[in-house]
């Protein structure tokens, strides 16, 4: 059985973060003294660190729910369920990339249209599109 500090030493999590996932249901202590220490034990490590492994790739904290309870219960889920949850994932993580091009692209035409120069920013090309409201914004077109 681990303390909360052993277990965020052992799977480099902060106890403030182990906390917020009891909060939100993700992580519970098996056991919990009179004292009100946390102790967890060795399945307890493995949903923490299923967890961390989850929202190290981005999954939410409903999807990371979602995936828990499959986890618990792999009989009563089908893959198809999984493979939902990941490519909603990645339709998001995909859609953000587009939206970062899209603000790279900006970004890059706006120092190529300026000298850069030492003289004041008067006539700075990058100020006056910002000024001008020329730029458009990355979300736009965007879906």
């Amino acid at each position: 059985m681990l303390k909360i500090s052993e277990l965020s030493a052992k799977v480099g999590l902060s106890a403030h973060t182990l906390r917020f996932y009891e909060k939100n249901g993700l992580v519970n202590a098996s056991v919990r003294s009179e004292s009100g220490y946390r102790y967890y034990n060795d399945a307890d490590v493995k949903r923490v660190e299923f967890v961390k492994s989850a929202r190290n790739i981005g999954f939410s904290l409903d999807d990371i729910s979602t995936l828990l309870s499959i986890r618990v219960d792999k009989q009563s889920h089908s893959c198809q369920e999984v493979t939902d949850i990941t490519q909603n994932k990645l339709d998001e993580v995909n859609s953000k990339i587009a939206e970062l091009q899209s603000m790279q692209k900006i970004l890059q035409i706006l120092l190529d249209s300026c000298c850069g120069g030492p003289e004041n920013a008067i006539h700075c090309s990058i100020m006056e599109a910002l000024e001008d409201h020329e730029i458009q914004s990355p979300h736009e077109g965007v879906s």
